[in-house]
C-alpha cells in the first residue's frame, strides 16, 4: 500500500525522503536549528526544492553550519563563497549568514540557546494543525510575525514572516502535515 503524504514532496525521493523524515519534526538542538536558519533564508524568493538539491553544497561551503566559525568569516571567505556554484551565490544572504551567526550566539548567550528562545514562541510545544489541503496551509501566522519582528529586532537578516513560518514548519514547531498525511499519525 502506498503511504499518503502531503501533495508538495511527490516531486521525487529527495522531497519525499525530507518530507517523511525531516519536516514537521521538532528539533530542539541549536547546530540543526540553525542549519535551518540559514537554509531557509537562502530559500527566500526560490523554491524549497531548488535548497535541498543543493543541501549538501551548502554544508560543505558553510562549514557544516557551524555558526561559531561562520561568525568569524572574512571578506576573503565571502568572495570564495561567491564564486561557488553549488550554492545559491547571493552576496547579501551570504552577508546575512555571517551577520546571523553573530546574532544567534548572541540570543544563546541571552537566553541560554538558541532553542529556548525561539520555541518560547510557541510555549515549548508543537503547534499542530490540521489541514485538509494546501490552501488550508498559511505563508505567515501571527506567531511568525511576532518572531520575524522580534528576530529583526535582535539584528537577524533575511527572515521575514513567510521565511519564518517555514522555519517553524521545518523544525516542527508547527506541524501542518495534511490530516491524511500518514506523518500526521
Amino acid at each position: 500500500m502506498q503511504k499518503i503524504r502531503c501533495q508538495w514532496c511527490e516531486k521525487d525521493d529527495l522531497y519525499r525522503k525530507y518530507h517523511d523524515e525531516e519536516w514537521g519534526k521538532p528539533v530542539y538542538d541549536d547546530e540543526t536549528i540553525f542549519e535551518f536558519l540559514v537554509l531557509e533564508s537562502f530559500q527566500a524568493g526560490l523554491s524549497w526544492y531548488t535548497i535541498l538539491k543543493k543541501r549538501e553544497n551548502f554544508r560543505k561551503a558553510f562549514d557544516d553550519f557551524k555558526y561559531k566559525k561562520i561568525a568569524k568569516y572574512s571578506g576573503e571567505k565571502v568572495a570564495e563563497l561567491m564564486q561557488n556554484e553549488g550554492i545559491i551565490r547571493n552576496r547579501l544572504k551570504i552577508l546575512a549568514t555571517i551577520n546571523n551567526a553573530q546574532k544567534f550566539q548572541q540570543v544563546q548567550n541571552e537566553f541560554g540557546s538558541f532553542s529556548k528562545y525561539i520555541w518560547n514562541f510557541v510555549d515549548g510545544k508543537p503547534i499542530i494543525n490540521q489541514p485538509k489541503s494546501l490552501k488550508d496551509v498559511p505563508a505567515t501566522t501571527e506567531i511568525s510575525d511576532a518572531l520575524a519582528k522580534d528576530l529583526k529586532k535582535r539584528g537577524f537578516k533575511f527572515l521575514g514572516s513567510t521565511v519564518v513560518y517555514a522555519h517553524m514548519q521545518a523544525t516542527g514547531m508547527v506541524c501542518d502535515h495534511l490530516v491524511d498525511c500518514h506523518c500526521k499519525k
